[in-house]
């Protein structure tokens, strides 16, 4: 058994190196929706989600009053994020969203999370769409905010970026949970709500990622291993790992301990009201092969060497190799 990031999944499953690991639909009923689908292709589990993480937009309540904008009101949609990124740009001189588009896995992770906020998708079984109207919304947004962004924006992971919001010197990024617990050790004015949403969104939403238990082939021992993956994922055991402090884990499922744990800290509550419109990592033979194709579209389009419509036709002829 091996802890893996869920978009691995496929690639060792069509390999031939994991079994599957079906759920029963009392099983798949106590996650959270969509929850499932991160782990699941052509209708069968291939492993257990044992760590789970969405994100929300964190906001410079100080950078907000400084441009003219009510502090206590973040956007709502791409429409009004671009509008106040511009505003806090024009009228502090201080960036206004943090893009990252540095060669960097989450770079792809930042871009789905829009592609989310607007009902998109990448691929839909073993058929790549994501040519479409939402897709290329997504992508036209990358292109409109990017001057009101952190200058450079491609040598900057979202890491880094989480530490220019840090420092006070940009007004909103799309983080996860851990931003938090950071800056609560800083004297920033902050807020955090659900990720801004597009124009064909049908609720707020996000990527949903999860890291699962695989077992693999060949040992002699994978029921007992899937007995195990399962007992230790179960809503006990990993109820106490996810809300045990400092974690930074979204939770799996709804319960009445969460909703307690919200009730205590009420900034979780975006990250998990993101969850019933939001999507997996999709999954593709040749992972990498996927996110390396979604970074190089990015970074065509925020350096100004492609236009959104070009870059998005071509990324998806290319990713027709991976899927």
């Amino acid at each position: 058994m091996a802890y893996v990031g869920s978009r691995t999944l496929k690639e060792f499953a069509q390999n031939d190196m994991i079994v599957p690991v079906p759920m029963t639909d009392a099983e798949k009923a106590t996650y959270y929706p969509n929850i499932v689908d991160t782990v699941t292709f052509e209708g069968t589990q291939w492993g257990v989600p044992v760590a789970f993480s969405t994100k929300a937009l964190y906001w410079n309540k100080d950078l907000f009053k400084a441009a003219g904008l009510d502090p206590e009101t973040p956007p709502k949609t791409w429409a009004e994020e671009i509008a106040f990124a511009k505003q806090i740009k024009e009228k502090t001189g201080t960036a206004g969203y943090g893009l990252p588009a540095k060669t960097y896995d989450n770079t792809m992770h930042q871009f789905m999370h829009w592609v989310y906020t607007n009902n998109g998708k990448v691929i839909d079984g073993d058929k790549v769409v994501i040519d479409s109207p939402e897709v290329l919304a997504a992508l036209q947004a990358y292109k409109d905010i990017t001057p009101y962004s952190v200058e450079g924006a491609t040598a900057y992971e979202q890491n880094e970026i989480r530490a220019i919001f840090l420092d006070g010197k940009v007004g909103m990024i799309q983080a996860g949970s851990g931003a938090a617990t950071r800056l609560a050790a800083t004297k920033i004015n902050w807020g955090v709500a659900p990720l801004p949403k597009g124009p064909a969104a049908k609720g707020e939403g996000t990527l949903l990622i999860t890291d699962s238990l695989a077992v693999f082939k060949g040992k002699g021992v994978e029921d007992k291993a899937i007995e195990f993956a399962k007992f230790i994922t179960s809503p006990g055991p990993q109820g106490e790992y996810e809300l045990q402090g400092g974690a930074g884990l979204t939770p799996l499922r709804p319960s009445a301990q969460v909703d307690e744990f919200v009730k205590k800290d009420p900034y979780w509550k975006p990250f998990i009201d993101g969850i019933a419109y939001g999507g997996p990592e999709p999954l593709f033979t040749d992972y990498k092969g996927f996110q390396n194709v979604i970074i190089e579209m990015v970074q065509s389009v925020v350096t100004g060497k492609a236009e959104p419509a070009d870059a998005l036709k071509k990324a998806a002829g290319e990713l027709e190799q991976y899927k």
